[in-house]
């Protein structure tokens, strides 16, 4: 077997490396903000595993795509695009499309994969609190930004789609 497979152990002191290759501490606010995402995208990848619409299972997947490249990009992986907040306000309208403009608050738990969304979107806000600072410190371009800020609006929209479709299914 060439190389390591599943460890490094580079990692053992604490430290970790980026995709150019210069090391920093596990906890540095952009190891942390792409952690998080790496979290939000678990709990998206739940909601996708447990829904039982198509058209969602397909915006969830795409979302996922997408956080890849994003965590990617943030972990300074050269070649990457910078993150496109346009990519959630389609998905936003598209929500809107098929389940109207009415802005309520919810208590999730009304289906099983809108209760994972819910899940990720709260950890989405927390990779948002982890952003700013890099925001601050200029180490993140303010498009970037704007998308890290602007997911858990994408995340909570696809909640209310999936649990007005998930109940629907429930009833058949």
């Amino acid at each position: 077997m060439d190389g390591p497979w599943i460890t490094t152990k580079g990692g053992d002191k604490g430290m970790t490396s980026l995709g150019n290759n210069e090391r920093v501490p596990k906890d540095h606010p952009r190891v942390e903000t792409y952690g998080t995402l790496d979290e939000c995208q678990a709990h998206l990848g739940m909601a996708r595993a447990t829904c039982c619409d198509d058209r969602i299972r397909k915006e969830l997947f795409d979302l996922e795509a997408d956080l890849g490249l994003v965590m990617g990009y943030l972990a300074l992986y050269p070649g990457l695009p910078e993150p496109n907040p346009s990519f959630l306000d389609a998905i936003v309208e598209r929500v809107r499309e098929n389940v109207g403009t009415t802005f309520r608050f919810v208590r999730p738990g009304d289906s099983v994969p809108g209760a994972a969304l819910h899940q990720a979107r709260t950890v989405a806000r927390r990779a948002e609190r982890s952003a700013v600072k890099l925001l601050r410190e200029g180490q993140l371009e303010d498009r970037a930004y704007a998308y890290i800020n602007r997911l858990s609006d994408a995340i909570y929209a696809l909640a209310l789609w999936t649990d007005k479709a998930n109940c629907d299914c429930m009833k058949d």
